[in-house]
Parts: C-alpha cells; structure tokens; sequence
C-alpha cells in the first residue's frame, strides 16, 4: 500500500473545563525522528507518547506539540511563603556585603527554586490528563495517516505512468537488439566491399562473421533487459500490493536498480533508437527516485 510521509492531523476535547489539543505533523525523513514538545506538567509522558507514535508512524520526521490549558483557579501554582521569605533575607544581606543598593526583581524572584509548588492535586491531574491525552493523540494520527493515504494515492498514479512508460519502451528495446546486430553486419559488408572494390579484392565472410560476432558480443544487453524487466516486476509488485507494511526504502533502493541497469544499457548500445528510448527511461526512473522519497 503506498502511503505518503507528508501530513497532517489535530484533536481537542474539553474535559472538566480544561481544554485539551494535540497536533501532529509529518514530512519526509529516511527514518522515523520524532519531536515531541509538551507543557510542562505533561513531560513525563515524552516516553509513552513516542511509544505510541512508533506504533503508528513508521518513517518520517514527526512533530508533536500537546496543548493544556486549564482557566481554573485549581490550576494556580502555589507561592512557598517560607522559600521566599529566605530569599529575600538573603537579597537583604547583599548591600552591606557588595557595598551598594541590590534592586529586587519580584518576576524574578518567582522563577528562584521552591518558591513556586505545583497545585496540591498535580499528580491526579496527570494521571487524569493521561487517557484523554493518548486518545487525542490516535485521533490525530487518524486523520494524518488519512491525509497520508490521499496523498499517497496520487503518487501512486504517477508511479504506474512511469513504470508503465519503462516497460512499454523495454519491450520496444527487446525486439530492436537483434535487429541492431544484423543492421550492423549490412554495414560493416559493405562498408568493407566499398572499400576493397577498387583493389578487386573479396570479403573473407569468416573474418566479417568474426567482427560480428564480436560486436554481438560487446553490445549484448539482454540480461540488463532481463534484470530491469525482474526489477520493474517487483516493483510493480510492490506499488500495487495490498500489504499494510511501509515500501519506501524498498521501492527507493529498486529505483537505483533500475537506473544501474539503464545505465549499462545506455553505455553498450551504439543504436540511436535504443539510445533515444533508454533516454526516456532514465526520465521516468529519475522521477520514480523523486517520488518514492516521499513514500512511507
């Protein structure tokens, strides 16, 4: 099944007056890197979060970012009177100690350790944050892995009119082969008679049957034929499968196969018809490369 790493899927819910969302995007990535960015109160969840995005995106760079939002006075930090206190006893000592005045920051006293202490019930918080969380996230999933499959069907269509247009132009490369060692020994015959006419000298047939012969042998290309054919078999097979597990890496390392075979074929023929058919091609399996960078 070709699916497209590109997408994108959101989800929110209330729940008891808090306002949960979940985001998750995706683009092409050779493996599977996730960034998961939560507030501070849910960070304990990165572990399982991640677990659960592996399960459901196998490759591609995955950004996560988890929203929380609660407008209740129960949400308020608490203020550690007696951490404060201490601070700014301390801070009070400062202007005798470095010999001039030391303003004082409240904001900045805030963020001193201790001083702010998470609401008395923030642990059940979590703990009830944790399963509207996680089913927030599968729907987001949900819907990325739906904008993955229509994406995914698109390219699946140009892959079948590339691998389509190979095949076509293989099979007219198949049937030209022979064609081209006997349009070769038309030539090199009269090539040599033109040549020995004035001189009133005959073609030794053994000696042009050699040259042939090597030639035949030098330009054979019929198993690069064979193996591209075996090749754009699998990946055809591959394309159009029904199986649920990702094929990018597998279609984008046939796709260098093919074009390794293109290329000899293209080095080893001397026909312009071959050449201008192995040209086209290497078009279509350059965009076939193109493509299946984006294929799960």
């Amino acid at each position: 099944m070709i699916r497209s790493m590109t997408g994108f899927g959101e989800a929110t819910t209330d729940v008891q007056g808090v306002h949960y969302a979940v985001e998750v995007r995706s683009i092409n990535n050779k493996f599977y890197k996730a960034s998961i960015r939560l507030p501070e109160e849910l960070e304990g969840l990165e572990a399982e979060i991640d677990s659960r995005l592996r399960r459901r995106l196998t490759r591609g760079s995955i950004t996560l970012k988890a929203r929380l939002s609660d407008p209740t006075a129960r949400a308020a930090y608490r203020i550690n009177i007696e951490a404060l206190q201490s601070y700014i006893e301390r801070l009070g000592q400062l202007p005798h100690e470095v010999g001039h005045p030391v303003p004082i920051d409240v904001a900045g006293l805030i963020q001193l350790p201790g001083v702010l202490q998470p609401p008395s019930d923030f642990e059940s918080r979590i703990e009830k944050a944790k399963p509207v969380i996680y089913d927030l996230l599968d729907s987001a999933c949900d819907r990325l892995i739906e904008m993955r499959d229509r994406e995914g069907a698109m390219l699946l269509e140009d892959l079948h009119r590339q691998y389509e247009s190979i095949g076509a132009r293989l099979e007219r490369i198949a049937g030209r082969t022979q064609t081209v060692v006997e349009e070769y020994h038309h030539r090199l015959r009269a090539r040599i008679e033109s040549m020995l006419k004035d001189a009133n000298i005959h073609v030794n047939e053994a000696d042009l049957v050699r040259e042939v012969a090597i030639y035949a042998e030098r330009s054979d290309i019929a198993e690069e034929i064979t193996r591209l054919k075996a090749h754009l078999c699998q990946f055809r097979d591959l394309v159009d499968g029904d199986g649920c597990e990702p094929v990018g890496r597998t279609l984008d390392f046939l796709a260098q196969e093919l074009l390794r075979e293109a290329n000899t074929i293209a080095s080893k023929s001397n026909d312009a018809q071959i050449s201008r058919d192995i040209v086209e091609i290497k078009g279509a399996i350059d965009r076939i490369k193109e493509q299946v960078q984006n294929v799960e």
